[in-house]
């Protein structure tokens, strides 16, 4: 599996990311998560939709808390044609407790604890830690990537707005 060495940082320390980086432009990569019913949710399913997929380490810390939170309140101003999911290692029942405590009902949380399919797919899996990076990927209808954003430190939050504004330049 390629390894991508110091691409992000955990408060200063570089740390190594498995998969291949994904780009603007290349198909989504599908893949299997497990959803809060312990139902498992192909990202294919999604295809027709827009999609903006909030990746956090875990829902259980402050950074991940906000950024979930707040894409849950954008959520309702990105009309019907949008789907935002948030994917991390958290198991299902802790995704499903933190959306109650959290009053987060529009973004739909889903786990890759399994086997780690979407941190390989997107590269996004941090190598020793078994924790996602921090990123946002926003995805069109057809299932083309059309913005990446691999946050650089891990204990800071995505750019909102850019993610955001990608999402409404997609026909």
């Amino acid at each position: 599996m390629k390894e991508r060495a110091g691409v992000t940082t955990m408060k200063g320390n570089p740390l190594t990311l498995l998969g291949d980086e994904i780009k603007v432009g290349q198909s989504a990569p599908d893949c299997t998560l497990v959803a809060n019913d312990l139902s498992e949710v192909k990202l294919s399913s999604f295809k027709g939709k827009k999609l903006i997929i909030s990746v956090v380490p875990s829902l259980d810390t402050a950074v991940c808390d906000t950024q979930t939170k707040k894409f849950n309140t954008e959520a309702a101003k990105c009309g019907t044609d949008v789907m935002i999911l948030a994917v991390s290692m958290d198991l299902p029942f802790a995704q499903k407790r933190w959306c109650v405590a959290a009053g987060v009902n529009q973004v739909k949380t889903l786990s890759d604890h399994r086997d780690a399919a979407f941190g390989t797919a997107y590269g996004m899996l941090i190598k020793g830690l078994r924790l996602l990076a921090r990123g946002v990927f926003v995805v069109d209808s057809k299932g083309v990537v059309q913005y990446v954003e691999l946050v650089k430190e891990v204990t800071t939050e995505p750019n909102y707005a850019t993610a955001l504004e990608a999402v409404k330049k997609i026909k």
